[in-house]
């Protein structure tokens, strides 16, 4: 493995893992907003 070019490959953009995180992230909130919504709706 070469690591002369990239000696920190972690601070050159984001990695796959990030952005499959992120994805799931923001996945599982739209995703429950319409059910907290429906909610305060009922009990308000």
């Amino acid at each position: 493995m070469n690591t002369t070019e990239n000696p920190v490959p972690e601070q050159q953009g984001f990695r796959t893992e990030d952005i499959l995180w992120a994805l799931g992230i923001w996945s599982v909130i739209l995703s429950l907003s319409p059910v907290i919504v429906f909610y305060v709706l009922m009990v308000a």
